[in-house]
């Protein structure tokens, strides 16, 4: 098994409804194999039906909500279009959980960055994690805050390193990290009252 694989287990934990499914699925597809006959068409047709039978009919985390958003879930991707092999969207409050799963796999932060959704309301938070060794695997973590209220729970106390990332992202978009040991400029004048990335910025 792959690392991406082995890491898009562990997140699931995040996820039970999509790990319900996908258990549903390999139950279906086990009951499938040992009944399949190529002799037996009718041993096929009849584990397709129960395949059908045990599948819930729910949108996998690809698809989209109702209000048009990615659903919360994990989707694996092409590395080398997208430049990550596990996308992960969750809820503001589990990205720390996310860091922490990610952590206890031997997983570092990259990055965390930002994107100003004005026309929404609201700010997309983009955590990038990597993991040494010969096995390359990339993993994005992408949650969505109000625009009026940026606010989210610090990491910096799973990965230290995100302390910089956390400040260079709160001065350059105005997202609070919530627990942050100390949230004061890091690229910024001291005393700026502005957030350079934001789109309705006007120097």
């Amino acid at each position: 098994m792959s690392i991406a694989e082995d890491i898009r287990i562990a997140l699931l934990d995040l996820f039970p409804e999509q790990a319900e499914r996908e258990a549903k699925k390999r139950a279906a597809a086990e009951i499938a194999a040992r009944t399949a006959d190529e002799d037996n068409p009718e041993a096929v047709i009849e584990a397709a039906a129960a395949e059908m039978e045990t599948m819930e009919l729910q949108p996998d985390a690809q698809e989209e909500s109702e209000d048009g958003g990615r659903k919360p879930g994990i989707v694996v991707t092409d590395y080398q279009s997208r430049g990550a092999h596990v996308d992960v969207f969750c809820n503001p409050d589990q990205v720390v959980e996310a860091a922490t799963i990610l952590d206890r796999n031997g997983f570092f932060l990259e990055t965390i960055s930002g994107v100003d959704w004005i026309k929404e309301d609201r700010l997309e938070v983009i955590y990038d994690y990597s993991i040494s060794g010969s096995e390359l695997c990339r993993v994005v973590v992408r949650t969505f805050i109000s625009r009026s209220e940026p606010k989210i729970d610090t990491i910096s106390e799973i990965f230290p390193g995100a302390d910089w990332h956390e400040r260079e992202t709160h001065d350059f978009y105005g997202i609070e990290f919530v627990g942050h040991p100390c949230l004061e400029p890091l690229l910024l004048p001291e005393d700026a009252d502005f957030h350079p990335l934001l789109k309705d910025f006007k120097p």
